[in-house]
C-alpha cells in the first residue's frame, strides 16, 4: 500500500479540513500522514504510539511531506488514559487488533470524542488472527462491537485486498450524542 491507498481508506470518513484528531497506535505514521493530507494545516493531530523510534521516523516523514501540518507526538500506551482535549475524530489503523479486551479501549476512545465525533478504523477483515495480527475482527464483527460500545451510524468506507489475511476494511462510526 502507498500514501494514495492510505488516503483512500480514510477519505470518506473525514468531513473536511480542520478539526482536532488523534491517531492511536500510529507507528511510523502511514495513516497519520494520510490524515494530515486530508485535514490540512487547519487541523491538529495528536500522534500516539509506544515506540519513540517510530514517532521520530514519523516526525521526519511529516516534516518532509507535510511541513505545515500541526502534530504533537506522544509516546504512550493508547490503552491507558491520556490527557487529551475533546477530539473531533480518532484514527485507529491496524492498532486495535493488538488488543485482546477491546471494550475498555473502545470506551476510552468514546470518552475522548465530542458527541457526533468520528472513529475511523482500518483493520484486517477477518476474525482469525496469527502471531503478527493476534486479534483482528471482520467488518460485521465491528458493526456489532461498535453498537455495543455506544457508537452509531457505522458505515463501511472501503475494502482493499491484502496479501496478509486476505483483505482490509475501513469504517467510520460516530459517537452517540450522550
Amino acid at each position: 500500500m502507498n500514501h494514495h491507498d492510505h488516503v483512500d481508506l480514510l477519505r470518506n470518513g473525514i468531513p473536511g479540513q480542520g478539526g482536532t484528531w488523534a491517531d492511536f497506535g500510529s507507528g511510523t505514521g502511514a495513516f497519520t500522514l494520510a490524515l494530515a493530507d486530508l485535514i490540512g494545516p487547519q487541523g491538529f493531530i495528536y500522534s500516539i504510539d509506544k515506540d519513540r523510534g517510530s514517532l521520530r521516523e514519523q516526525r521526519q516523514n511529516m516534516q518532509a511531506n507535510f511541513p505545515s501540518a500541526r502534530v504533537e507526538y506522544i509516546a504512550a500506551d493508547f490503552t491507558q488514559r491520556l490527557d487529551l482535549p475533546v477530539l473531533d475524530g480518532i484514527v485507529m489503523a491496524n492498532s486495535l487488533h493488538f488488543v485482546r479486551k477491546k471494550e475498555p479501549v473502545l470506551q476510552l476512545m468514546r470518552s475522548y470524542l465530542r458527541p457526533g465525533g468520528r472513529l475511523l478504523l482500518v483493520e484486517y477483515d477477518t476474525d482469525h488472527g496469527n502471531m503478527w495480527v493476534p486479534y483482528p475482527f471482520s467488518y460485521p464483527t465491528w458493526e456489532k462491537m461498535a453498537s455495543q460500545q455506544g457508537f452509531v451510524e457505522t458505515m463501511l468506507l472501503a475494502r482493499y485486498p491484502s496479501r496478509f489475511l486476505g483483505g482490509m476494511f475501513s469504517a467510520v462510526s460516530m459517537r452517540d450524542n450522550s
